[in-house]
């Protein structure tokens, strides 16, 4: 184990938002429920759907949907979609907050020199606006949404763009994520991933494929110096 004090600088450590810096599910679920119950359905159990909330609204409907043993087409999830959105976006942090530790971990992250940013499948301007609301987006330097380009992670392109708009380097950087595309996404990038058991995740953490898995945000400082320092031993054996 390395020094969990050590300066950190010139590394970027992009973060997931959904299940990993904010706990939304019962917001999500909360407006997904309003949809269901305005289409005559019964709201879905928060225990049936808070895993797929790293899938997007689609993946919640699906379920929400396959579980009243009904079919939804691509067509009317195109449909419900806009009004989904309206009712989330009034309610975006009625319920929503940081989870335990994670203020406090990217405070300690930012005074060891890292470059912090968000990359997340949710569209950028409800990311922007979550983070407004907890007053969390003076805390990043870049913040790229799953509309800011025209792919998504499991894509490493969203990764990428954000370690490049918060001035950072591939080489020198990770991310904190919860669920299969963060995987996906840092694994195609090359940068290492950890896991957070706490998040939406859609297999067993520790089956993700993950380069590290934390508990608790307090766990998150001993494996951003462990990464740093795997990386300074690679560099200097090259």
């Amino acid at each position: 184990m390395h020094d969990p004090s050590k300066p950190l600088s010139g590394w970027t450590i992009a973060f997931d938002l959904d299940g990993t810096l904010v706990e939304t599910a019962h917001d999500l679920v909360g407006a997904l429920n309003v949809i269901l119950v305005e289409q005559g359905m019964a709201p879905a159990p928060m225990t049936a759907v808070r895993q797929l909330v790293g899938h997007g609204l689609r993946g919640m409907l699906i379920r929400a949907y396959a579980m009243a043993d009904m079919t939804i087409t691509e067509e009317q999830i195109a449909q419900l979609r806009p009004r989904i959105v309206e009712v989330y976006r009034a309610r975006i942090a009625q319920e929503s907050r940081p989870f335990p530790g994670c203020l406090e971990a990217l405070d300690a992250l930012q005074a060891r020199g890292a470059r912090l940013a968000v990359c997340t499948n949710k569209p950028e301007g409800l990311a922007r606006l979550l983070l407004d609301e907890l007053d969390m987006t003076r805390l990043f330097d870049a913040i790229v949404g799953g509309d800011t380009l025209p792919v998504q992670k499991p894509d490493p392109a969203p990764l990428l763009e954000a370690i490049a708009r918060a001035g950072g380097d591939p080489a020198k950087a990770m991310l904190v994520g919860d669920a299969s595309p963060d995987v996906g996404a840092a694994k195609a990038a090359g940068v290492p991933c950890v896991i957070c058991t706490f998040g939406y995740n859609d297999l067993p953490p520790a089956e993700l494929g993950g380069d590290a898995v934390i508990s608790h945000y307090d766990g998150l400082a001993q494996v951003a110096a462990d990464i740093a320092a795997s990386c300074r031993t690679a560099d200097e054996s090259l």
